[in-house]
């Protein structure tokens, strides 16, 4: 025991380093009353006070590389082969009228909870610009990166505006998509807490949290270890920059052994649960996800790669919608169970859908590419209504048929929803004036908040 304490002294002090960098937003409780000076500052109390919040958190579904809208949640059956390939015989949901993929019966009989924005559009083709486009609302290619939606909802819900405990208020499930920085401009304070790991495997290793092959026992042995050598601690009781320091170690320890890290154990779920959601990364990061806004986390984005479809579609499809069918599903019916769908916001989209009409030639085999002219999305909970369709495409869903919706659009719903102000000021570094969504008069397209389904 005393060699592998040995051996571990040295890791041990490294390691007192790694975790309080990881850790910078645990530390963000201290500046509570001054940032909330700072949004009352902003406006976002009197907008709350006009329009009251109905949403505390948002669960992101991020179907990474889109996903088509035809197999999903717009099925167009009398198009054809060239357009539905074999998946050309859509289901009817638990609401009378609506229609979805047939690969999705478990999320059909959850539709009296969920919406479907079948009018989606920007027109960009590229990942990285779609993606920035829908989770900001901005356009792409101005002189500012402008901060996703988790950054604005950590900026407005989070530690500045009085959120409590060591669970950092963004957290993302399992890595950040890499396509742009996800806090923009407010800077690395709001950037996501990135989980890594996978909690679909035994033991979900959380980065900073949870050690591969370190046992609670050794983790404990290891702080016994340090407190040991501290000789400055003891040299100096009293010192405040140190109480600080202890302060913060604290915590980070709180998290690998205390009740706080106990919330990533998804052990501690029931057997039957965690397979209704799927014993995969997709089932078990949903789960995840609403044990962390049950905690109160803000919001939660799930990252679901694998959506970008350019060769063999229909066989990934194969694979892919019945896990999301599975965990969506389960993760809509736990919340409402729970009580917690009502102020929950749900939003499941991707950067834009695929092109409708199937590339069977060589080298695609039956493959669909980017297409940012119309795609879907879900929303649920929150204040959202449930069992609604707007919008719509047309016959081969390749146009917008009606009531188009802008990224702005269906962010500046879930802002409203969350009381926080679309047009609230943002703080800049530079100082600009800046806001959260583009003002009408910065020329950004919109069809206007989905008022039909808040």
């Amino acid at each position: 025991m005393e060699k592998s304490l040995d051996r571990d002294a040295t890791r041990v002090w490294r390691s007192l380093g790694a975790p309080l960098t990881r850790r910078e937003a645990l530390r963000r409780c201290l500046f509570g009353a001054g940032g909330l000076l700072l949004l009352n500052g902003w406006g976002l109390q009197s907008f709350a006070a006009t329009r009251p919040a109905k949403a505390k958190s948002v669960i992101q579904v991020w179907l990474w590389g889109g996903p088509c809208h035809i197999d999903t949640f717009d099925p167009k059956p009398e198009a054809g082969r060239d357009y539905c390939g074999p998946l050309d015989s859509p289901i009817e949901t638990n609401v009378s009228g609506i229609r979805i993929g047939q690969l999705l019966p478990t999320l059909a009989k959850q539709a009296d909870k969920f919406s479907i924005i079948r009018s989606l559009t920007h027109g960009n083709n590229g990942h990285e610009t779609a993606a920035y486009m829908v989770q900001t609302g901005h356009n792409a290619g101005g002189r500012d990166v402008y901060p996703s939606a988790g950054a604005v909802v950590s900026l407005f819900k989070g530690y500045d505006a009085g959120y409590q405990g060591l669970i950092p208020p963004y957290i993302v499930l399992t890595e950040p998509q890499g396509r742009f920085s996800e806090a923009g401009f407010l800077g690395g304070k709001y950037k996501p807490f990135a989980t890594g790991g996978d909690p679909g495997r035994p033991v979900f290793e959380v980065e900073g949290v949870v050690a591969a092959g370190i046992s609670e026992q050794r983790q404990r042995e290891r702080r016994s270890l340090l407190q040991k050598l501290n000789t400055l601690g003891k040299a100096m009781p009293g010192d405040a920059t140190l109480k600080t320091l202890y302060a913060s170690e604290d915590q980070a320890y709180e998290l690998i052994l205390g009740d706080a890290g106990k919330l990533f154990d998804l052990t501690r779920e029931p057997a039957d649960l965690r397979d209704r959601y799927g014993r995969n990364t997709f089932g078990q990061s949903c789960l995840m996800a609403r044990r962390l806004v049950e905690k109160g986390v803000p919001y939660v984005t799930i990252n679901y790669k694998g959506w970008d479809t350019h060769k063999q579609h229909f066989q990934a499809m194969n694979r892919k919608l019945p896990e999301l069918d599975k965990g969506l599903a389960t993760l809509l019916d736990d919340l409402a169970q729970r009580g917690l769908l009502d102020s929950t916001i749900v939003w499941v989209s991707g950067e834009f859908g695929r092109t409708p009409k199937v590339q069977w030639e060589a080298p695609w085999n039956g493959g669909r590419n980017h297409f940012g002219k119309v795609f879907s999305a879900v929303v649920a909970g929150g204040g959202f209504k449930g069992g609604q369709v707007v919008g719509a495409s047309n016959a081969t869903g390749e146009e917008v048929r009606e009531r188009p919706v802008y990224p702005c659009d269906l962010l500046g719903s879930m802002y409203e929803l969350l009381g926080i102000d679309p047009q609230a000021p943002l703080p800049h570094p530079q100082g600009q004036q800046v806001h959260v969504l583009p003002l009408a008069s910065e020329g950004v397209k919109s069809g206007g908040r989905l008022r039909e389904i808040m």
